[in-house]
This record gives C-alpha cells, structure tokens and sequence, in this order.
C-alpha cells in the first residue's frame, strides 16, 4: 500500500499539509508553480494559510498559483473552485495579481480549456512536456467517493485524452466542468492527494492498495505522490 501521513482530525491535517507546503516553499530555489484542487479539505488548509504563522512566514511572492480543475460557473458562483480560494485563502495573503491563474470560465467550454492550455504551455516554455522538466512542483488533489479526481470523472472520454493538457467535461455531472488532462497533471515534482472523511476510507484504500480501476488510480505522477489523510479516510 503507497504510504499515507495520517492525521488526528481535520484540523490536524490541514496544519501536516501546512506545514510540509510552507517547508517546499521554503526549500525552493525560485518560483514555485502549484495546482490547487478545490473541495472541503482543501479549503481547510487554505485557511489554515491564511492565517498566522504561515501567512507571514511564506514568500508568496515566489509562489504561482494554478487551477486542477474548475466548474464551468462565474468566479462569484458559490460552486467555483477559484472563488473558494479566494475567500478562504487569496483574499488574505500578500500574492500578486500577477502569480496568480484561475481556469477561465467565459465564452465556450472548448474555447476556455484551449486558453488555459495555451497559457500553461506558455508558463512552461515549450509545446511537448518533458519528464525531466515538469510543469508543476505541486499538484494537490482530492478523491471522490467514485475515484474521481480534479474531473477526471469515470466513465468520460478525457479518461483517454493524452494529447491535450486542458479539456472540457461536459457530461458525467450536473454542470460542465474544464479540468487538466493527465499529461499535464502527472507533469509534477509532487502530487498530494487530500482525503477526509470516513465516506472516503474504502476508495482511498481501494486506490493506495492498487486494487481499484478508477481515474485516481490511472494518475502516474511523473514525481512524488503522497498521501495526506485524517483518521477517518484512513481507518
């Protein structure tokens, strides 16, 4: 079974994520690029960064920040993963405008992936992703009670897309979702998965152990995966 940092509670495990992200930071020789995901836990640890000591002590001038996925919805929409981020953790943290790249969510669906696309390509320096050189340092993911992650949903025709990088999702959920590929999310130095919840403990087992035929467990990480649990997801 892929190894897990495993965590009392929730608040407990959004200050281990806390702290290992403040520690890469800090061990980083420049900028840093990082997909966040969005969801429950995840909004955990961004007020957990946006608030002291992290929220002082991390350079966030030094720290790009990228979307995994997002819904296909205004950023003032409740269900909009970037509008999340900036309540629980933008809002509060010195980050320019700048570093800072939410999925687009205007025209079409196709038109908004090709966008996001066009800009990661141009962020990366190159049209062909090389496994030496990775597009992300970080890319954070959740799990799904399906085995879904990002929107790499089951059953949807981007579970087979390995040219593009950006896609629209316009079936598998009650809205249309644009979610990174898995080329470009398996283009990372580091891929933590964030689980909570005692919902979540058969998947995430199922996964870690290698037994489970579901988009989470196609993702090979180009870099480290790990493993981020509270008790509940792990018991």
């Amino acid at each position: 079974m892929t190894p897990a940092r495993i965590a009392a509670d929730r608040d407990a495990l959004a200050t281990e994520i806390a702290d290992w992200f403040a520690a890469r930071v800090a061990a980083a020789a420049g900028r840093l690029r990082v997909a966040l995901s969005g969801g429950a836990t995840p909004r955990d640890l961004f007020a957990k960064l946006a608030a002291p000591p992290y929220r002082e002590a991390i350079p966030w001038a030094r720290v790009e920040l990228f979307w995994g996925d997002e819904r296909f919805v205004p950023a003032d929409h409740p269900e909009s993963n970037y509008g999340m981020t900036r309540r629980a953790l933008l809002d509060h943290i010195a980050i320019p405008a700048a570093n800072i790249h939410p999925i687009p969510t205007d025209g079409t669906p196709d038109e908004a992936a090709s966008r996001y696309e066009a800009l990661l390509r141009e962020v990366y320096g190159a049209e062909t992703l090389d496994p030496a050189r990775p597009l992300f340092d970080i890319v954070f993911l959740g799990l799904g009670e399906d085995g879904h992650t990002a929107s790499l949903l089951p059953g949807q025709a981007v579970l087979a897309e390995r040219r593009a990088w950006v896609a629209a999702v316009t079936q598998g959920r009650p809205e249309t979702r644009i979610t990174l590929t898995y080329p470009a999310l398996e283009s990372s130095r580091h891929v933590a998965f964030l689980v909570a919840g005692a919902s979540k403990a058969a998947i995430c087992r199922a996964v870690r152990e290698g037994r489970a035929d579901v988009p989470a467990a196609r993702l090979h990480p180009a870099g480290e995966t790990l493993w981020f649990l509270d008790r509940a997801a792990a018991s």
